[in-house]
């Protein structure tokens, strides 16, 4: 049969209608609604991006302004002038293809909106909140050029329709010509021509296309972006670029693990940048307003006005105070400020350093808060139900279980042996807050501290815990207690303005508001019992009257010293605290720990520098104020005899909340006695030492002056534990001959033997250098030929003068040890468990350090006669001198510790060095 063309249409027309016919009505309904849905949606669409007008060629970046609390007095402005539009044809191909291939790699083939990037920024902005946006370049020109940096889904279909009239209107050469001429680098550069004078200090057309691939990556994030700032960030976005341009075909397989990064400058080359204190002020205010979600693009051209928290007169006298206290004092001294108003959390003063913009924020840099930390350990202690008039026993020093047996010492080594709690506040003392802590656990301080506004976590690094290598990594000890774990001075002023708050904690925060943008919106968390809260503050303000009131004001604070090493100086030293309607901390360091001096040689303690910085930033910022008064205390919790049972029967008569000295370093030298020329002292010392009963021999050579004295230098005695820096030195030479250095387990292996004394750990190394052999080998290149090895280690021969061979080793210039595995080993002396600190050290006075080795053994086959050794070196600004003395056949061990101290101080006494 044929049939008609009309009839053949027919068909076609009634088949598929049939088939549709055949589903269920509902799903032709959704079907058809869905139709026209779309129709509708296309249409609105269309109709959306008509409306919308394309402005004007965007206006010039404008710096913005930032101003003072009051909204009217400038404080800095931060912005770019720094910009030199240049034609794409001056953009080297692979340049373009970097950008390209960072950023939207589908650039040639879109129309200006990327529809899967778009859904993705919908759905994570109406449903998770995240502010996320995938752009293509030309979405990201649009943004930079006419827009906020608002996140919204409104700003994100605004974006897309000017995105669409965007390419409508130009080609795709002049958009991303365009796009490289506005976008934002960072250090001040808008445009490629100025990033690439910034970062390379040479025009744009003379950019390698590994070059381009730097500039790409900071498009990103140009802060975190800058090498200086953050090398390894940048280095893995650059070979992610490199490799996605090797995947496009622009640059050879492997190009991103073959090429060599290219080399940049460290800081720009041509952009200027706002000097002193005020320069990291800017950096933390920009910082937080990228946090609020306004780019750095637009902070650094969009000629904003943002008003901050912070008060002219308080910066003027934070400023002004340190200006005052380090003026004349030494150039490696460094301090920092940070105040804080307790009711909202604006950040009033801030001194993190005075070289300005991109350089080091001391106020942001995590340092061992010391005693600082005890009025956290009182209000958890309240939150116990414990009272700070409890008593807890304050003598010097104490053993505690979690210390790994080293004893702790007081400040001073004062004693207080029935010690309320709010005593032991004011003279700082140790061993009853460590008490404390353990006693309640160091969990619950750590809590505390997390509450007030120390963070969780410091980048990756969980805080206020042990790390890899301490002991007990990941934990937190009652270590906390006396302020041994890291926090910032930025953390730890928000911390005391939580208490100075009554326990209610509003986050810091450097901005007020950003003109139609943005606005702060603070709030108050409960974090502490606001009696718990007003109990600390009265205990913190009896600290101020011991230490120096601030006239006109009633103010809280504590002192704290971090002690450098075993010595007497302090590496980091603190004052915080509050007066109504401010908090403070107040910081004085060096950039790498190290003892800290005045212009005069004096140690620089919480209670000194940073309290007169303290006071006199308080007095001027509140100036003309009307004076305010502290609530008083609500004696939180029941008062206790804390652990007064751990005092000795003999102890417990004292009388409560009496402070007093204890024994000091230096006590038993005599200097009266070093008279006459070194040869008359020398025949003195001689004669005193060979009227002494016991067996014991004496080697001292003096570095500084050339001196030497020997008793019995050459007599050889058991060398018990000494002989474990033999062992190090050993294992270290080994290394050297092996071109590596000590593996973490070595490294792990060789603490445990010179801090702890830990005979496990000495016995591996002594397998690990090959035994006897082995060590006579390196003793022979160490040059202590009178040294002769046994199987069990302690059981080496040796002699006193072989032992100040040895630090002689340690000191002198040249011989076979590095001078890195030099100090290592001096350094583990140093550090040494302060149960391992007895002997030579009976030598010392305050100021000066003591590396040593300590070592000690019974002989059951001398009816348990006592060998006792002690050797090391003693150094300080006038002292650099090696002393080992070693001795045998003590009835006990501490009548042999005794006898060993007391022959170390007759040595100084007459020889006087």
């Amino acid at each position: 049969m044929r049939w008609s063309p009309d009839r053949l249409r027919e068909l076609a027309w009634r088949r598929p209608v049939g088939w549709v016919r055949r589903w269920p009505r509902w799903l032709r309904r959704v079907t058809a609604t869905l139709v026209v849905l779309q129709v509708v949606l296309v249409l609105a669409a269309a109709g959306y991006v008509w409306s919308v007008d394309l402005p004007s060629d965007p206006a010039p970046p404008q710096a913005s302004v930032l101003y003072y609390r009051d909204g009217k007095t400038v404080l800095a402005r931060i912005g770019t002038s720094d910009r030199t539009d240049v034609p794409l044809s001056r953009v080297p191909l692979g340049v373009r293809q970097a950008f390209l291939a960072a950023e939207d790699r589908g650039f040639y083939d879109h129309y200006g909106v990327s529809v899967r990037g778009l859904l993705r920024a919908a759905w994570s902005n109406i449903v998770k909140d995240t502010g996320q946006g995938a752009s293509t370049i030309t979405q990201q020109y649009v943004r930079n050029a006419y827009l906020t940096q608002e996140r919204t889904v409104g700003r994100k279909a605004k974006e897309a329709a000017l995105a669409l009239k965007v390419e409508h209107r130009f080609t795709k050469d002049e958009i991303l010509e365009r796009y490289l001429n506005t976008i934002y680098f960072g250090r001040g550069a808008s445009g490629i021509e100025a990033a690439s004078q910034a970062f390379f200090g040479t025009s744009v057309d003379r950019l390698t296309a590994y070059q381009g691939a730097v500039l790409a990556a900071m498009v990103k994030d140009p802060t975190r972006g800058d090498p200086a700032v953050d090398p390894r960030w940048t280095l893995n976005r650059w070979k992610w670029i490199l490799r996605a341009m090797s995947e496009a075909g622009w640059l050879p397989a492997g190009a991103a693990d073959t090429t060599a990064y290219p080399a940049v400058a460290k800081e720009s080359v041509t952009a200027s940048t706002i000097g002193g204190p005020i320069g990291l002020i800017t950096d933390r205010v920009e910082d937080e307003l990228v946090t609020a979600g306004i780019s750095r693009q637009q902070i650094r051209t969009g000629g904003l006005h943002i008003t901050t928290t912070l008060d002219p007169a308080a910066q003027a006298a934070a400023t002004g105070a340190i200006g005052r206290a380090l003026k004349g004092q030494p150039d490696d001294l460094r301090s920092a400020l940070v105040a804080i108003d307790p009711h909202d959390g604006g950040v009033r003063a801030y001194y993190g350093g005075d070289r300005g913009r991109g350089f080091y924020d001391d106020a942001l840099a995590a340092r061992p808060p010391a005693s600082t930390f005890k009025p956290l350990v009182l209000a958890a202690a309240e939150e116990h139900d414990i009272n700070y008039r409890s008593y807890y026993n304050g003598t010097s020093p104490r053993v505690f279980a979690g210390r790994g047996g080293a004893p702790l010492y007081n400040l001073d080594n004062l004693q207080c042996p029935i010690c309320p709690l709010d005593t032991a506040m004011v003279y700082s003392l140790n061993t009853p807050f460590y008490a404390l802590a353990e006693q309640i656990g160091p969990q619950s301080i750590r809590d505390v501290a997390v509450r007030l506004g120390i963070p969780e976590k410091y980048d990756e690094q969980t805080t206020m815990v042990d790390l890899k290598g301490e002991l007990a990594p990941g934990r937190t000890r009652s270590d906390i207690a006396i302020g041994r774990y890291p926090v910032t001075p930025a953390d730890l002023a928000g911390v005391y303005a939580t208490l100075a708050n009554g326990g209610g904690r509003v986050d810091r925060h450097f901005v007020q508001s950003v003109t139609g943008l943005y606005k702060a919106a603070p709030r108050t968390t409960r974090a502490l019992d606001s009696g718990v809260a007003a109990d600390v503050g009265a205990v913190l303000a009896q600290v101020v009257e011991h230490d120096g009131a601030i006239p006109g004001l009633q103010a809280a604070a504590k002192t704290g010293s971090q002690q450098f090493g075993n010595s007497s100086d302090s590496s980091d030293a603190w004052t915080a605290g509050w007066a109504p309607g401010l908090a403070a901390v107040t910081w004085v360091g060096r950039e790498k720990p190290g003892p800290i001096r005045t212009k005069n040689g004096k140690a620089i303690n919480g209670d000194g520098m940073p309290y007169q910085i303290f006071r006199g930033f308080l007095a001027g910022a509140l100036s003309g104020q009307p004076a305010r008064s502290l609530p008083p205390a609500s004696n939180v919790g029941s008062p206790r005899k804390g652990d007064l049972e751990t005092l000795g029967t003999e102890i417990k008569i004292a009388e409560p909340g009496k402070v007093f000295p204890g024994p000091q370093k230096g006590d038993q030298v005599n200097r009266k006695l070093a008279k006459g020329t070194w040869a008359e002292r020398s025949a003195r010392l001689t004669g005193v030492l060979a009227k002494r009963q016991g067996d014991f021999a004496v080697s001292f050579v003096d570095r500084k002056t050339g001196h030497r004295y020997d008793f019995q230098g050459d007599r050889p005695f058991e060398t018990a534990s000494v002989v474990k820096v033999e062992l190090l030195a050993a294992l270290l030479l080994q290394a050297q001959d092996d071109g590596r250095a000590l593996t973490s387990a070595e490294r792990k292996r060789a603490r445990k033997m010179i801090v702890a004394s830990d005979n496990d750990a000495a016995s591996a190394v002594y397998d690990a250098v090959g035994g006897v052999p082995g060590l006579r080998t390196a003793l022979h290149r160490l040059g202590l030929n009178d040294t002769d090895p046994e199987p069990n280690f302690g059981l080496t021969h040796t002699t006193a003068k072989d032992q100040t061979r040895m630090v002689s080793a340690l000191t002198a210039s040249g011989g076979p040890l590095t001078t890195a595995s030099k100090q290592l080993i001096l350094n583990l002396m140093a550090g040494v468990n302060a149960d391992q600190t007895w002997g030579i050290s009976a030598a010392s006075f305050s100021g000066e350090q003591t590396a040593q080795k300590n070592g000690w053994l019974a002989r059951s086959s001398e009816d348990n006669r006592w060998i006792i050794n002690s050797t090391g070196r003693i150094s300080g600004e006038k002292t650099d001198v090696a002393l080992s003395v070693l001795s045998h056949g003590h009835p006990d061990q501490q009548t042999g510790i005794a006898s060993v101290e007391e022959i170390a101080a007759l040595t100084r006494s007459y020889l006087g060095w």
